[in-house]
């Protein structure tokens, strides 16, 4: 599913529309905050500071991206 097919998903009485929306909506966010983690990581950011922009533990943070990252 593409972006611009998206929003009329989100809205769409047909739930296959609805879930292959939601399933492209959170394959696209887990990608946005990949490329963030790392974009931080490169400058500097410690595994702390990262779980608290996302809201979880530095744990939960490092154990997700620790073995990809620096």
């Amino acid at each position: 599913m593409n972006v611009e097919d998206i929003a009329p998903a989100i809205t769409s009485n047909d739930p296959s529309l609805g879930l292959r929306a939601a399933l492209a909506l959170h394959r696209l966010a887990e990608r946005v905050e990949a490329d963030h983690v790392a974009t931080a990581r490169r400058q500097g950011w410690s595994w702390q500071q990262i779980g608290d922009a996302l809201g979880v533990t530095r744990q939960a943070v490092h154990a997700k991206y620790g073995k990809r990252l620096p």
